[in-house]
């Protein structure tokens, strides 16, 4: 293998002089996560299109689309969602579940501040009593409607929380429902109105007056009759003039509103008593050829003309069971604009799971959006007439990852890693940008993605599926205009007889060596087969940035039959001179690649250099470090071992995990590695102590994907439980966090000294108490006892600290409390505890006392309600912790002294009675007398 310097060759691990500029790097946080967004049922998005409210199961998640950014959750009931809606003037949220409930909840302004956990403003239990499918609000953001599964449609005031009118009538579930309120009153004159249409499964739609003889009976003004089969879409243009209705008959209705309202404004104007009751006309029959499951008007905006009272000029869109958004002319029936992509060849299971459910259309951002049943979310430009943005709501089990850097040769400023590639539990693979969650969905594979890898400069992607074959994809040729990117399958290569479960590209392109194009040459696959085939790459077309009909089919170069069990990863070395393979058969073998490419004639053979053995479980991952001649392989036997590749002896075994190791990498010019496995945990270690340095735990299952971005100052890994976590290098962070502290501190050492020199108590007590440092206030506090005058008036001997006692508050107090309680537990800094103690005691009350225990949970940044009983407990546990070391020690501390006190009397007795010649008498005096 291709050495770099001439201290790779004297060792198997960097020398100290060749590691002496390199540090380890033993801190990573969380710096992002990209997690399932949308497990299906009802979206809302606000009217100015920067926010989306989608469900996760039973949870609702109010997101930035921009960034990604989780601004909050908002609070359910344990039951899932079946319906929601956001007012117009983004005020609002409206949310019913299967439980029968109506929660209201305000929207919060993302900010800093705002809560993560969103509480209702109100909540009514029983809504309705059956399910509510569909719901919607009026454009003034005063009134919402609401219909459910038994037919009966409710209106309700949103600040009140009662019911304005109640609909029944309807013969099955409600469908569509929509408001009518001209805000363009020059068509139907000064006198505004508010009507509600509905559909329902009865396929008829009934138009309700809210402010007229709907109110007081209860019964449809008008009921229309067109379509044979459920209406699912309902819309009226600006002006009230025109209802556009869509249904699962495949056809679309637009019908005259003016009857109906020019009716309505005589009656105002005459007043004579009731009128003959016209019918809204239909003026228009269009059939779409697709179960229609949204429908609504375009307003003028971006080369669009609005829905206004001539019908030459209404446009309208639909979704529905074909995956695309149609643009009609009303006029001619004639579809002007599809936006999406229409899917062929693929299943009709995949067919029915790409169908669009539900269309929103944003004006103020000239955006549609379509919400499709395999829960994507894609955002259509009516603008620029493409797809602006993708939002993959869940990605299923993750099984690998990697780093993709489309535009490194597009851009002056070398852009790398700018987009990450996803296998996940489906045939397509996912491709997220990095600075947000817009993504795109590579379709080509027919079964479900096994393994992905890219090329040297991870400009390119290589993917191996369970349908036996690889793909080879490239990047788009970006449109300037629609900023729009993706990615196009240039290669295809069948052979294996089972699925593909490893792959690897050459890790050298012709651009370092000759200045030629950066394409890789040649690829590795390894299958279920048990064989490892070579490929040749060097006839796809790799920068052509144009879809072409059909990707090239890749030539084998050669077929080796390598392990008794499955293979499960493959690996290149850096220099494209070695290959190693990690099978189930616990064994991983190393080879030597042989590539000649002269001309027309290329040819690729691979040989056997050795067998690494020792592990007692099968090797799930392979790597070659990226600066040294050493291979890492981990195992199902919980177990990262580290090889010399010179005599295929194991040097180091790295033990921590306790299940098995699925991934691993090198970090750090090979100073570090980085494993994930199946405990869910991501480690961190220092190959020379063969040490873990830190454990990094965000996941809840298998961690099956792992990469590191090229500067090394990114890990990405993704588990079976849909998460993506993005963890961040901190080492320089923390390390200048740790020397700014360390300044800090030696400035306020300074700073005490002096006030305690210039006598300011005040400010010493409270700085030694805000550095958390009790051997200084000790210091302090023995100075001042031990020098205190008997015949003073203070307290502990200094009025000023005296006076710093009796004021001090909060957490300053409870702190000096602790600080007391273990002096006092020490006989020789008792005194000085004792001191303390008495003079708090003595100028405060008990009642103060407690009070500043309550000040101190009230400062606490995360601290629930300081009222609360939670609350409560903790401070009465916290004093209650204090007295209870007090009383022993200063009960101990009392006996000795009493003890101490008796003794003084003994030995004052014995002084007393020498004086007195207790021991004067004769010489010769009688000892038994």
């Amino acid at each position: 293998m291709e050495e770099k310097s001439e201290c790779h060759r004297r060792s198997v691990f960097p020398s100290a002089d060749c590691v002496r500029d390199t540090h380890l790097r033993p801190s990573f946080k969380n710096a992002r996560t990209i997690s399932p967004l949308y497990t299906g049922g009802p979206v809302a998005v606000t009217p100015d299109g920067l926010k989306i409210v989608t469900c996760v199961g039973e949870d609702i998640f109010y997101t930035e689309i921009a960034s990604g950014n989780r601004i909050c959750q908002f609070a359910g009931d344990t039951q899932s969602v079946t319906s929601l809606c956001i007012t117009p003037a983004s005020t609002y949220l409206l949310a019913f579940t299967s439980a029968l409930s109506l929660r209201i909840f305000e929207l919060p302004r993302p900010s800093p501040n705002t809560p993560r956990f969103i509480v209702p403003i109100r909540v009514i239990a029983r809504a309705h009593e059956s399910p509510v499918h569909v719901c919607t609000s009026d454009p003034t953001s005063t009134y919402f409607a609401s219909g459910s599964a038994d037919g009966v449609v409710k209106v309700w005031d949103i600040v009140r929380g009662y019911v304005t009118h109640v609909f029944k009538g309807h013969g099955g579930v409600v469908s569509a429902l929509a408001f009518n309120y001209p805000q363009d009153t020059s068509f139907v004159g000064q006198q505004q109105s508010m009507q509600l249409i509905t559909a329902s499964v009865d396929t008829r739609i009934r138009v309700f007056d809210l402010f007229g003889q709907s109110r007081n009976t209860g019964k449809a003004t008008v009921v229309l009759e067109g379509h044979v089969s459920v209406p699912r879409g309902l819309d009226v243009s600006p002006d009230g003039r025109w209802l556009v209705s869509g249904g699962r008959d495949s056809v679309v209705l637009v019908w005259d509103m003016s009857p109906l309202l020019q009716t309505k404004t005589s009656q105002e104007s005459s007043k004579k008593g009731k009128e003959k009751a016209v019918s809204p006309k239909l003026a228009k029959t269009i059939p779409v050829l697709e179960r229609v499951e949204a429908v609504g008007f375009l307003v003028a905006d971006q080369g669009f003309t609005s829905a206004t009272s001539s019908p030459e000029y209404l446009q309208f869109f639909t979704g529905g069971e074909n995956g695309v958004i149609k643009i009609w002319n009303a006029r001619e029936g004639s579809v002007m604009l599809t936006l999406g992509q229409t899917h062929t060849g693929i299943s009709d299971d995949s067919e029915e799971s790409r169908q669009i459910v539900d269309v929103i259309y944003i004006p103020s951002a000239s955006t549609v959006i379509s919400v499709h049943a395999d829960q994507n979310i894609l955002f259509h430009s009516l603008s620029t007439q493409s797809l602006s943005r993708q939002l993959i709501g869940f990605n299923d089990e993750i099984v690998d990852i990697d780093f993709l850097s489309p535009s490194l040769y597009e851009s002056r400023d070398g852009l790398a890693d700018t987009h990450l590639a996803l296998a996940t539990n489906s045939s397509l693979i996912r491709v997220y940008s990095k600075e947000g969650l817009d993504a795109r969905l590579l379709e080509g594979h027919t079964d479900i993605v096994l393994c992905l890898d890219k090329g040297s400069d991870g400009r390119f992607l290589a993917s191996g599926s369970k349908d036996r074959t690889a793909r080879i994809w490239a990047p788009e040729r970006r449109d300037k205009e629609t900023s729009n990117w993706g990615y196009q399958c240039v290669g295809v290569c069948e052979g294996h007889a089972e699925s593909v479960g490893a792959i690897a590209m050459s890790r050298k392109s012709s651009l370092e060596t000759s200045g030629e194009d950066p394409s890789p040459k040649f690829m590795f696959t390894g299958s279920q087969d048990r064989t490892i085939k070579m490929w040749d790459l060097s006839g796809i077309p790799f920068f052509e940035g144009t879809k072409s009909s059909e990707p090239v089919r890749c030539k084998s170069l050669m077929t080796l039959k390598a392990h008794d069990k499955d293979i499960n990863s493959l690996d290149v070395a850096p220099n494209d001179r070695l290959l190693v393979s990690g099978s189930q058969d616990r064994t991983a073998k190393v080879y030597e690649i042989e590539f000649h490419s002269s001309g027309k004639a290329i040819s690729g053979s691979l040989k056997v250099l050795g067998t690494c053995k020792g592990h007692k479980r099968g090797v799930w991952t392979v790597r070659f470090g990226r600066e040294e001649k050493v291979l890492a392989t981990g195992s199902g036997d919980k177990t990262v071992k580290l090889w010399n590749l010179d005599d295929f002896t194991c040097v180091k075994t790295f033990e921590g995990h306790t299940n098995s190791v699925l991934r691993v990498d090198f970090l750090n010019a090979g100073m570090q590695l980085v494993t994930s496995a199946s405990d869910g945990l991501v480690k961190l270690w220092n190959i020379r102590d063969e040490e873990c340095i830190a454990t990094m735990d965000n996941h809840e299952d298998k961690v099956w994907a792992l990469a590191v971005s090229a500067d090394e100052r990114i890990i990405l890994s993704g588990a079976a439980d849909s998460v993506v976590t993005f963890w961040e290098d901190c080492t320089e962070e923390q390390e200048e966090e740790k020397e700014k502290k360390r300044a800090d501190l030696v400035l306020k050492e300074q700073d005490f000294l002096n006030y305690v020199s210039l006598h300011d108590y005040r400010k010493a007590i409270q700085l030694a108490l805000a550095m958390e440092q009790p051997g200084r206030l000790l210091s302090l506090f023995r100075n001042i006892v031990s020098s205190k005058d008997p015949t003073a008036s203070s307290i502990l001997g200094e009025s000023a600290v005296d006076e710093v006692l009796r004021t001090l508050t909060g957490s300053d107090l409870t702190k000096l409390l602790r600080y007391v309680r273990e002096w006092n537990a020490n006989a020789k800094t008792s005194l000085v505890a004792q001191s303390v103690l008495f003079a708090i005691l003595k100028m405060r009350s008990a009642d103060d006392v407690m009070k500043s225990f309550s000040d101190e949970v009230g400062e606490l940044t995360f601290a629930l309600d300081p009222t609360s009983t939670t609350d409560k407990e903790k401070r009465v546990a916290s004093l209650k912790d204090i007295i209870d070391a007090l009383i022993p020690y200063t009960e101990r501390h009392l006996s000795r002294m009493d003890k101490l006190l008796q003794e003084s009397y003994m030995v004052d007795y014995i002084l007393g009675e020498m004086d007195d010649g207790l021991f004067d008498g004769d010489d010769g005096m009688d000892i038994d007398h």
